[in-house]
């Protein structure tokens, strides 16, 4: 019994010749994951943003520990701080008359300080 198989080749078809090597899709999670990734990624592409997760990063804070940091209105830090709370990125926690607020975890600080190595390194 023979085994071998004769491919029939075409030999006008040039196009096989010069066909590089197709690389496999990388794997991708599901939809719902990228949709929850993006929105993640919205809710850090803000500077008043990133400065806060920056601030965070070194230690839990309240509102006015954060405004005297970045130098802008009590408003506009809460303001941010709903979004980020929105997004999972932060959580508050009373204690007495003040909020503290603290990362949810270490990867959103990983996110932004890679994001600001990238960007030292462009300009």
């Amino acid at each position: 019994m023979n085994t071998n198989t004769a491919v029939n080749h075409d030999p006008l078809d040039h196009d096989e010749e010069h066909t590089k090597p197709t690389t496999p899709a990388a794997p991708l999670p599901p939809q719902k994951t990228l949709i929850a990734a993006g929105e993640l990624l919205r809710a850090l592409a803000a500077p008043v943003r990133i400065a806060i997760v920056l601030q965070l990063r070194e230690s839990e804070r309240c509102v006015h520990e954060l405004k005297d940091a970045l130098g802008v209105t009590q408003p506009l830090i809460s303001q941010h701080l709903r979004v980020l709370k929105a997004a999972g990125v932060v959580h508050g926690e009373r204690s007495g008359r003040e909020v503290l607020y603290r990362l949810v975890d270490d990867h959103l600080a990983h996110i932004i300080t890679d994001a600001i190595a990238h960007a030292e390194e462009s300009s």
